[in-house]
């Protein structure tokens, strides 16, 4: 399942949902070249806002725990996700060293979340350092993209939205 099927997909869930995306500053998306991405993340909600705005050849970092998790996992594998080992630094800096190769090689923008998980106090955890030495390494921009919070109308721990 190519990644525009995917974005199409996931799109049509926001209907489901009846979620509205306001999306503002898009035009900081026309970087010409690859650049890292980097967003906060609060809930699963967000890969609907991300389809939103997610640049064509543009893939995502996401933690290897997520290729088990069923039919998201099929996705994210299908979508091209790069998966990451958290529990092992070692392995997770070899990839991210070898994203930082092929990003300039392949001309891709790299989407990551710096906060390594789901946050769904509103506030930003503190940022993981990957993304960052990616956009040293490889002498790309940093995009960033800010989620507003879900607090308003999301309650994740009962899975219950409000209008």
């Amino acid at each position: 399942m190519p990644p525009r099927i995917i974005k199409t997909v996931v799109k049509s869930f926001k209907y489901f949902f009846g979620l509205r995306f306001e999306v503002k500053g898009l035009e900081n998306f026309e970087v010409e070249g690859p650049a890292i991405i980097v967003s906060n993340h609060q809930s699963i909600l967000d890969m609907m806002g991300l389809m939103e705005v997610l640049p064509d050849g543009c893939v995502q970092v996401g933690k290897k725990e997520l290729m088990y998790a069923g039919t998201v996992g099929l996705i994210t594998y299908l979508g091209g996700v790069i998966f990451i080992n958290r529990k092992s630094t070692t392995s997770a800096k070899m990839v991210m060293a070898e994203v930082a190769k092929t990003m300039t090689a392949d001309n891709v923008k790299v989407w990551v979340y710096p906060e390594g998980t789901r946050n769904c106090t509103g506030d930003l955890l503190p940022f993981k350092k990957g993304a960052f030495h990616i956009a040293v390494q490889a002498q790309v921009p940093v995009i960033p993209v800010v989620y507003s919070s879900f607090t308003t109308f999301y309650n994740p721990k009962k899975n219950l939205f409000t209008s």
